[in-house]
């Protein structure tokens, strides 16, 4: 929902009513993830895509129809063998898609949940999207680390469903993944029939690049470019300004352990953080390298250097003390095997790596490989 929100609250605050297909699961090779959507405003335009085109007409219209009866319907879509040009999934994936309508009514608290998105302030959203009992479709609950907003009919149906789900959401929230939860019609953690869908709007993952260089401005633009909030340190002020790294969102001037060390005190740092190291000086890296390697909580640790820059490094680490579960977490040399020579082309090369680390890619030509194409992304601590 996230890329269509800013047009479905102008339609919202004007009043309108809008059809809304929302992919709450996906299986095998789905080319979009949960929590894509699709809207069909009131002047019959289409924004947003489920499908990248393979469904979308279907949910064209059902959309439309849900604008306008207000019942909301859960449809599946998968491939069709039988006729290629029948509603289906060309690439063989298969698609949950909920549709729902949307208006002041409907989702009285969009405004309040856009707010704290562009606040970056964490927030999931909670709506029930299959349940035996029709009337329970649709209700939602908004839930946040420090409360949840639930009253009366608002409630998804009672005490014990919002216990659950909150905890479970929390648990997404903190990842910031989204998913289908499955409980029994009462709430019961190992039933089945009530399907919950949870938007979890965390802010974005952080990439911290140590390392005032070439490299750096362009992994800082690989970076933005994936929707990771990155910050540039070094600790040579003449090399850590705002005009040479244009695309940071923040450029600091401080030894890079130091600054780290400072960050996972003031709990900024989570499982989708990821640090590139691109110094290759050890003055910066190995004080740097033994904060990282010892927290787990950071996703992905890389370095940069050469084979021998490598080797020299990892002595200069076990002296340090660090164990060699430690050592196994360092992703160096960095990157993936791509033949990179230019700042762009390893910016490329790091960003490769971190993505196939994310969702469990192999990093090897798809045409090399069998099964499904698509991987569910993962916190990259796994």
């Amino acid at each position: 929902m996230r890329e269509v929100l800013p047009q479905l609250l102008k339609w919202w605050e004007a009043g309108e009513t809008v059809g809304m297909g929302t992919v709450i699961a996906t299986f095998q090779s789905a080319p979009r993830p949960p929590g894509a959507s699709m809207l069909v405003g009131p002047d019959a335009s289409a924004v947003g895509s489920v499908s990248g085109g393979c469904v979308e007409g279907s949910v064209y219209e059902s959309a439309q129809e849900v604008a306008g009866t207000g019942e909301p319907v859960l449809h599946r879509y998968g491939v069709s063998d039988d006729d290629a040009f029948a509603v289906g999934l060309t690439c063989g994936g298969i698609l949950d898609v909920y549709i729902e309508r949307v208006n002041r009514d409907t989702f009285p608290e969009l405004p309040e949940i856009a707010a704290d998105i562009a606040a970056g302030r964490p927030v999931a959203v909670a709506t029930v999207v299959e349940h035996p009992d029709r009337a329970r479709m649709g209700r939602r609950m908004v839930i946040r680390p420090s409360d949840v907003v639930t009253s009366g009919e608002r409630s998804l149906g009672s005490a014990r469903v919002d216990a659950a789900v909150r905890d479970d959401a929390l648990g997404m929230l903190a990842t910031g993944h989204s998913g289908t939860l499955s409980y029994g019609p009462s709430g019961e953690r190992r039933g089945e029939g009530m399907r919950v869908f949870v938007w979890a709007f965390a802010p974005p993952p952080r990439m911290l690049v140590f390392g005032a260089t070439d490299f750096a401005a362009e992994m800082a633009r690989v970076g933005g470019f994936l929707g990771y909030r990155v910050t540039v340190c070094d600790a040579r002020p003449v090399f850590a300004t705002a005009s040479r790294f244009p695309e940071a969102d923040e450029v600091v001037v401080e030894w890079p352990h130091r600054y780290l060390a400072a960050e996972l005190q003031g709990g900024r740092i989570d499982g989708r953080t990821v640090v590139a190291v691109l110094t290759h000086d050890p003055k910066f890296d190995v004080p740097l390298l033994e904060v990282a390697l010892r927290v787990p909580e950071i996703g992905y640790v890389g370095a940069m250097g050469s084979r021998r820059t490598h080797e020299d490094r990892m002595t200069k680490l076990r002296e340090a003390g660090l164990d060699e579960k430690e050592l196994a977490r360092l992703s160096s040399p960095i990157g993936l095997d791509l033949g990179a020579r230019t700042p762009e082309e390893t910016a490329i090369s790091i960003a490769a790596e971190i993505i196939a680390s994310r969702c469990g890619g192999t990093g090897q030509r798809l045409r090399a490989t069998q099964g499904t194409i698509h991987h569910a992304a993962r916190p990259l601590t796994g």
